[in-house]
């Protein structure tokens, strides 16, 4: 058998004015996914009693606390907590999921004979199976997921009226548009009829601060935020809530640009973007129905040599980071463009079976849904020049802070989004640009990227201040 840490050993008791309201044993409660893992191996053990010739089961954990405030004062707190378990079993080529947050008396064995009586009349799949036992994690690295101090209520409103204060406090704000503070944790246990048993269990924490600029119809929004599993790799409240104001005072005034075709820089908040098109291209369900526009470009060239994109589910105190995936399969970082060329789909194990392939390790489930492929920590390595050398030669061009809507076609890869920002000229940032356009297709956009020197680590998907020729920016 297969056995990860137990999450509630990295637990400390620290000062409880530090820990939850509930004090620091309603804290290690918390931590401690023992009952979780027990209901989970009984839910297989009463599948394979029924008739399931094989299951698994997956127990989810999630637990929020939250604070809101405008103008000074607490507008909403918030906390939540919840235990949810889902049984998949498999009679020959049928499957069947199931789920229930109510695991007391017989319920266990109800649930079980309820999957089983549905898989019997479920359709044959000939690709449903468990991951084979020879591909499943048997190493668990500490990923430094979890942070032991729970902030109490206190705290968080603490860290949402300092983000709000240093937002009001910029010269041209005129409003607040509320400020929040965040804390919670999740975590999931993975019991399979092949002996593998896994967990783990992550916190988050997160501060987020919007601010207003001008009046009527004048005014002008913007926000900034941090989130992190531990709080010490958090922005402090003041920068964020500091940020959040100066980004908003930017956007005063915008003007209108005329229809041109001009290079295009994107934000590292919004570059991440455009590794998303990417890996949604190369999702291993869209390339087996055939709906990718990348569907047969696996091997080939789409960049420039120096490009490399990367997803590591590896990472210490990544946002999305873990030790396996959804069907316990071992996970690993991987460079899904390398040297500008296109090495693999996402797949899980049903994806890959479809394709002929073995999978990747990117299986993600939640309690009532079958595995299905996505990213972890993904990343677009930084390139050499600053954003000023990027931008530097540039006469005309836009720079993109922030994109509206999601008009991205992945079966064709034609690629148009509203957008907001500012305009370029002589290699300067000068005036805010509202009520844009920017299209091309990913193709160009893909072989034309250019990237800066500047990555941070603060988002699921990170990139640097990135580049792109020739995109049609639809103005007046």
């Amino acid at each position: 058998m297969n056995s990860s840490p137990s999450a509630s050993s990295t637990f400390s008791s620290k000062d409880s004015s530090k820990g939850s309201n509930n004090g620091s044993k309603a804290s290690r409660d918390l931590f401690d996914q023992s009952a979780l893992s027990d209901l989970a191996q009984r839910l297989v053990e009463a599948a394979k009693r029924a008739g399931a010739d094989a299951a698994d089961a997956v127990a989810v954990r999630g637990v929020s606390q939250g604070v809101e405030v405008r103008d000074g004062r607490v507008e909403e707190s918030e906390r939540s907590e919840g235990d949810d378990v889902g049984l998949r079993v498999l009679v020959g080529q049928r499957q069947a999921v199931v789920s229930t947050n109510d695991a007391s008396g017989d319920a266990v064995t109800k649930l079980a004979e309820r999957a089983v009586a549905m898989a019997r009349v479920a359709p044959d799949d000939k690709y449903v199976g468990l991951a084979d036992p020879s591909l499943l994690a048997r190493d668990f690295p500490d990923l430094d997921l979890l942070d032991p101090d729970v902030p109490a209520t206190s705290e968080l409103e603490r860290r949402a009226l300092e983000a709000e204060a240093a937002a009001l406090a910029v010269k041209g704000v005129t409003k607040s548009g509320g400020a929040s503070a965040s804390a919670g944790m999740g975590g999931m246990v993975l019991v399979t009829s092949t002996g593998f048993h896994g967990s783990y269990l992550r916190s988050s924490q997160g501060i987020s601060a919007t601010a207003i600029s001008g009046e009527g119809t004048g005014m002008e929004r913007d926000y900034d935020f941090t989130s992190a599993p531990h709080a010490a790799d958090l922005l402090s409240p003041d920068i964020v809530g500091r940020s959040a104001g100066e980004r908003t005072v930017a956007r005063s005034n915008p003007r209108k640009v005329e229809t041109c075709k001009v290079p295009v820089v994107f934000d590292p908040r919004v570059a991440g973007s455009l590794v998303g098109h990417v890996v949604g291209a190369i999702n291993g369900a869209s390339i087996a129905r055939k709906t990718s526009f990348l569907k047969d470009k696996l091997g080939q060239q789409l960049f420039a040599k120096n490009i490399r994109i990367i997803d590591d589910p590896l990472r210490k105190r990544g946002l999305r980071s873990q030790t396996f995936d959804a069907e316990g399969v071992a996970v690993k970082k991987i460079a899904l463009i390398d040297e500008g060329v296109l090495t693999t789909w996402l797949l899980d194990c049903a994806t890959a079976r479809e394709l002929g392939l073995a999978t990747t390790g990117h299986a993600h489930r939640g309690v009532s849904s079958s595995p299905s492929p996505g990213p972890y920590n993904l990343h677009l390595e930084p390139g050499t020049p600053t954003p000023a050398e990027l931008i530097a030669d540039i006469k005309q061009g836009f720079y993109v802070t922030d994109l509206i809507g999601s008009g991205v076609n992945g079966v064709t890869g034609d690629y148009s989004r509203g957008a907001s920002g500012f305009w370029i000229e002589n290699g300067e940032i000068t005036y805010p640009v509202s009520e844009v356009t920017i299209a091309g297709h990913l193709f160009e956009i893909f072989k034309s990227m250019q990237p800066a020197n500047n990555l941070e680590f603060r988002y699921g998907i990170n990139a640097p201040t990135v580049r792109i020729e020739g995109l049609t920016l639809g103005g007046r």
